[in-house]
């Protein structure tokens, strides 16, 4: 025996000799308390199958490092050729990080099933030996889905299950189940305790810990629904609404071929950064590298620096869609033909622009087209509709390029297809009460005199739909000015083309120059010659379209915000995580009726109503307050108690009870959680603390959402504000611990 990395324990560690190789390290690594399970009976099979997945993983890294060298090396500067050898090493990089993340820690655990008598091990990925042998499962093939979802009471086809708990890639414990009699005479060990309820008493830390080994049943079933639609996943605090998401988006990514052919793939959206930080090494460490991930606010660049929403009169107006449309008008208003004439000289002639050429024009861009890269579009057709007007005969690059110096026609267009910011036409918007009742007639006077703003550009949370919109329907500003500037390039690329085949055919000694004028004056090759004329620029990452969209705390969205979540997935596919009793601003509705009318078809419910986190003795005391706010709340049940009792201290103990804490659990996580706008005395004492615990960490109730610590410190919980906003800030503080709660209340201490 020898002492193990921490807490002082002593543990148990084995050898085992691999077929046909030298003596290696057994992947157990067993605490001194559990001697009965280092059986060498036990454990004999898994440390066999463990060196070859050992030697599997070795070959299968050493040979994607060898086959990205070569991708690396390879030759392909231009075309098809080039892209192919780029996604090659793309797709090679993801494969050896994959792999270099586990090593055998990549075993889940095993099924013995009915029709074999080995057992079949389950992994994060897939594995197989050089001689095609499968070692280990994919957890998201439906192999493996008995591992997941077998109960006693409907056991698929399995006979026993085992689940390891791995820390820094040895066994620290493993645990058995039966599932059908007569499988107590193999080698098993059968415990009182399932790896599932084990795993709850763990220290958490700053990322979500791994939790793919203890997936239940009720959360599987969801992970595995299909794709089309909305699945609305409903639950309290604590029942893996988190977990089942981001899993789920793993799961699609992989067995969904729609989503995993979508070139936009999966947006996994969030509640807050701190909360995208917590989540970010899950889907990684099951093999998708590549996820966008998001809080809404990322959607714009405006989104980076966003005021509190001081106005709630304001904030409720903008949450309703009808508003959003507003954006639309007042872009339609700078789109509407002149009523007009304008004639146009040139040296072989005049021609004329009447309404009815304005309006053709105008209609020439495609339904969606963005105004600002519509612009162009527009322009081209008045200069096409000059042009046809000219004498028969006359080079039609000429008659353009002479129409493009018109001064009147440039200053007559700029007025009637003006270039727009998308920025500038919200903040106008917030500008003019009489300009935003004729962008939104049903606003009423004093709803239009309520969203003025005397400071247009102070951008809050209820913007962002707006400039999300606006910068959708209006574009890029430069956009116009880039095609310009490309099509004056092309066009002198013209011209020297021009130029050279009249010298190849000048040149052309055989006699067969018909044959030569009519291949090189052929629109094929000049095409082929000068290439495309460039479009607008690539839209920006998180603007889509994506496959499926995962959202989670969703029960805080408004419908404007819905809205601009749906433009980034047309095909509605989506995964729905909330929780109705946790709305700040209250949730009256049922989740169909909400997403019915933000725009969903069709909408699938799953409820979780096991509260897996949050021990019994602290929702036993959160659980009357949302009650007595939110009769209808989904208060789960909890299957675990710590113990303790909610303790209920004095703000001046708040230093005592983190020194003690931090001795006894220096790898635990702890939060202090306050009110956003608490007082003086309160966030003075706070920060004295976090001066000498620079690992617990400060947050907002609204910032904690998502998130779980171990212990959590809630300071003067009377401080939140009022009606339901102030019962869900409490009930989501409370909620938030794993082990212990303390509330601090009463006067801090002197120093």
């Amino acid at each position: 025996m020898r002492q193990g990395p921490s807490r002082g324990a002593y543990w148990l560690t084995h050898a085992t000799c691999c077929p046909g190789g030298p003596l290696s390290a057994s992947p157990f690594h067993l605490p001194a308390h559990l001697i009965e399970k280092s059986d060498p009976a036990l454990l004999a099979e898994d440390e066999r199958h463990f060196a070859a997945i050992g030697e599997a993983l070795a070959s299968a890294t050493a040979e994607a490092r060898a086959r990205l060298d070569a991708a690396l090396r390879a030759e392909a500067r231009h075309g098809q050729a080039a892209l192919d050898r780029d996604l090659a090493v793309h797709r090679l990089e993801n494969r050896l990080r994959t792999l270099r993340r586990y090593g055998v820690d990549a075993c889940l655990g095993r099924i013995v099933v009915d029709d074999r008598e080995d057992p079949l091990y389950i992994g994060r990925i897939g594995l197989s030996d050089a001689e095609g042998e499968r070692l280990l499962v994919d957890w998201r093939t439906p192999a493996a889905e008995p591992f997941f979802s077998a109960t006693p009471a409907r056991p698929m086809g399995l006979r026993s299950r085992r689940r390891y708990r791995w820390t820094r890639g040895r066994i620290v414990d493993f645990w058995d189940e039966v599932l059908v009699p007569g499988e107590e005479g193999r080698a098993l060990a059968l415990d009182d305790q399932s790896a599932f309820i084990a795993s709850l008493a763990t220290d958490r830390s700053e990322r979500m810990r791994d939790v793919l080994g203890t997936i239940q049943a009720d959360q599987d079933a969801i992970i595995r629904a299909a794709s089309d639609g909305a699945l609305v996943v409903d639950g309290g605090p604590g029942t893996g609404k988190t977990v089942v998401a981001l899993h789920r988006a793993a799961y699609l990514l992989y067995a969904d071929a729609r989503v995993a052919a979508h070139r936009g793939g999966i947006l996994v959206v969030g509640p807050s950064h701190p909360y995208l930080d917590y989540v970010a090494d899950v889907l990684p460490s099951l093999g998708e590298q590549e996820v966008a991930m998001a809080v809404p606010s990322d959607f714009v660049p405006e989104g980076a620096a966003l005021l509190p929403d001081s106005a709630a009169a304001a904030a409720r107006l903008k949450a309703d869609t009808r508003l959003v449309d507003a954006v639309d008008a007042a872009v339609a208003g700078y789109e509407a033909p002149p009523a007009v004439e304008l004639r146009v000289e040139t040296q072989w002639g005049e021609s004329l622009l009447g309404p009815a050429d304005w309006a053709e024009a105008f209609a020439a861009p495609e339904p969606g087209t963005p105004h600002n890269d519509a612009r162009g579009i527009v322009w081209d057709a008045l200069l096409e509709i000059l042009a046809d007007q000219q004498p028969a005969g006359v080079p039609s690059r000429l008659v353009r390029r002479e129409l493009e110096t018109d001064e009147e026609l440039r200053r007559t267009f700029d007025r009637a297809w003006p270039l727009l910011d998308p920025v500038g036409l919200v903040a106008d918007l917030w500008t003019s009460p009489a300009y935003l009742r004729r962008c939104a007639p049903w606003l009423t006077e004093t709803e239009a005199a309520e969203l003025r703003r005397e400071r247009p550009r102070d951008w809050t949370r209820a913007d962002v739909p707006y400039l999300d919109s606006a910068r959708r329907r209006v574009g890029d500003p430069e956009a116009s000015g880039r095609v310009r500037r490309a099509r004056a390039e092309a066009e002198a690329d013209r011209e020297q083309m021009d130029l050279v085949v009249d010298q190849l055919i000048a040149a052309d000694d055989d006699g067969d120059g018909e044959g030569l004028v009519t291949m090189l004056r052929g629109s094929d090759v000049q095409h082929t010659l000068l290439g495309e004329l460039p479009g607008p620029e690539r839209t920006a990452a998180l603007d889509g379209p994506f496959a499926h969209l995962v959202v989670d705390e969703a029960q805080e969205l408004t419908d404007a915000e819905w809205r601009m979540l749906l433009a980034r997935c047309p095909s509605r596919s989506f995964t729905i995580v909330g929780d109705r009793a946790q709305a700040r601003h209250g949730f009256v509705e049922s989740w169909s009726e909400r997403l019915r009318r933000v725009g969903f078809g069709r909408i699938e419910l799953a409820g979780l109503t096991v509260n897996y986190r949050t021990p019994a003795e602290i929702m036993a005391e959160a659980a009357p307050g949302i009650r007595a706010a939110v009769p209808d709340a989904n208060v789960p049940t909890s299957i675990r108690s710590s113990g303790s009792p909610v303790e209920h201290l004095t703000l001046g103990e708040l230093h005592a009870t983190l020194e003690s804490w931090a001795a006894e659990h220096p790898e635990a996580s702890a939060c202090i959680i306050h009110a956003e706008d608490a007082p003086a005395r309160t966030t003075v004492a706070v920060d004295a603390e976090l001066a000498h615990h620079p690992r617990v960490r400060r947050l907002t109730p609204e910032l904690a959402k998502g998130l779980e610590f171990d212990l959590v410190l809630l300071v003067e919980p009377d401080d939140f504000a009022e009606g339901i906003e102030g019962a869900v800030d409490r009930y989501v503080a409370m909620t938030r611990a794993t082990r212990r709660l303390v509330v601090l209340t009463g006067e801090p201490p002197r120093r």
